[in-house]
């Protein structure tokens, strides 16, 4: 028996959300007394395959064939079957984004296995396998008990943090031994978005909504988004009136977002928008009506002018910085 956790790269690099399952992971092995499994996907380096190893990974697998060098849902399920029968995994750890959410559901019908998703904290074992999970676009909670041999689970960013413990893992190749002669999907072309930081997959995000006044005003949302490294978003109605483009809309109806910090400016906080933040580790409200509904769910909130408060925001950041 062993935990087995499936970790993304982007371009051959591991970011924060891999390093946070595999703490996971390492604690729950750890209440179980059994190894933890990372597995990779991908060309990525034996460098950067170690930096699994400084957060619990007993055992590295890298599966790398060039039929798999982009996402194939098919074929990935595949692999994680053989990976899972090959060391006897009973427990299946994914991340809550977009590739976990396409992966877990396949693997939970190709094995049999209990599925539980967006899960934010470790499980009960004093009475079975029970796990917590926030449902009601995240204004409750459910406990899901498990029952079956083999269980599969996906993490909600941010829920759990890092922790290190570092482990001489050894890297082994895994030969799936698979025929790729019938792959469905066929790799033509790739056009990457560069100089842009990804929403989805940033720790900070500064968002903008109808109390910016219109798209000429978005230059300090930009400013204040580079100096933090953080990607820019917005709400729905600015990408209705095509002020901002529709792959930054945040919401039930956009993107779900996870981030550290999110910085909401001139966004009143409609519930459809909550929704897609409400799993920020912090949130930030600027806004000048004091009784905006998005002060109810801000960690920290300034009442005042976006005019004048951004620039003030962005001085102080700058002077921080230097």
């Amino acid at each position: 028996m062993s935990v087995l956790v499936y970790t993304e790269n982007w371009d051959g690099k591991f970011k924060k959300l891999s390093f946070e399952l595999i703490s996971y992971g390492k604690e729950l092995s750890k209440k179980l007394n059994t190894e933890l499994v990372a597995l990779s996907i991908g060309n990525v380096a034996e460098s950067e395959l170690q930096k699994l190893a400084l957060y619990g990974a007993d055992r590295i697998i890298n599966v790398n064939k060039s039929e798999l060098s982009f996402f194939d849902a098919q074929l990935y399920n595949s692999v994680l079957a053989k990976v899972t029968e090959s060391v006897g995994a009973k427990l299946i750890l994914f991340a809550h984004n977009n590739t976990g959410k396409a992966l877990s559901p396949r693997l939970s019908v190709s094995l049999k296995a209990g599925l539980a998703t967006a899960v934010i904290a470790q499980p009960d074992l004093t009475n079975g396998f029970i796990i917590r999970k926030k449902v009601f676009t995240s204004k409750a909670f459910a406990n899901i008990k498990i029952n079956s041999d083999i269980k599969i689970l996906s993490l909600l960013q941010n829920s759990f943090g890092l922790l290190e413990d570092p482990k001489n893992a050894v890297i082994e190749s895994f030969d799936t031994d698979m025929d790729f002669s019938d792959q469905k999907c066929k790799l033509m072309d790739v056009n990457k978005v560069s100089g842009k930081l990804i929403l989805t997959d940033a720790d900070i995000v500064v968002s903008g909504g109808r109390g910016m006044k219109g798209p000429e005003n978005w230059g300090p949302i930009e400013e204040l988004a580079s100096l933090l490294g953080a990607a820019t978003a917005c709400s729905r109605p600015v990408a209705d009136e095509h002020w901002r483009p529709h792959e930054e809309h945040v919401g039930q109806t956009g993107k779900v977002l996870s981030p550290s910090l999110y910085i909401a400016c001139g966004i009143s906080g409609a519930i459809q928008h909550l929704g897609g933040i409400s799993n920020s580790k912090y949130i930030v409200a600027i806004n000048k009506d004091p009784e905006a509904p998005i002060f109810e769910a801000a960690d920290y909130g300034i009442v005042g002018d976006l005019s004048k408060v951004l620039p003030d925001l962005i001085t102080a950041v700058k002077e921080f910085k230097a």
